[in-house]
């Protein structure tokens, strides 16, 4: 995905969830990172579902994040019912 420094926008991450597992009653959270590590705990942003894609705002105007020019990692964690705990590499943003 690329975004211009300028908009702001979601950024949505489409989710396969554990089957019988509801979406919408696991809090989700969205991490966007220069680095090459994991997310360190002050990095990750709450998120919202919306028909099963997690989103987050991003952008100068009211985003969780204001992102400069750059490649990023976009990560996502949720925590459904059960044991797991979920951490997922779901792709890259590029700001141009």
């Amino acid at each position: 995905m690329v975004i211009p420094a300028s908009s702001t926008e979601y950024v949505h991450v489409p989710v396969t969830a554990p089957a019988g597992t509801d979406l919408a009653s696991s809090p989700v959270k969205i991490a966007i990172v220069a680095h090459g590590d994991n997310p360190t705990g002050t990095e990750w942003q709450t998120a919202e579902w919306v028909d099963g894609v997690a989103r987050l705002l991003v952008g100068p105007d009211g985003g969780a994040l204001t992102l400069t020019r750059s490649t990023y990692r976009v990560w996502i964690t949720f925590d459904p019912p059960g044991a797991e705990n979920l951490v997922r590499l779901a792709g890259s943003l590029t700001i141009n």
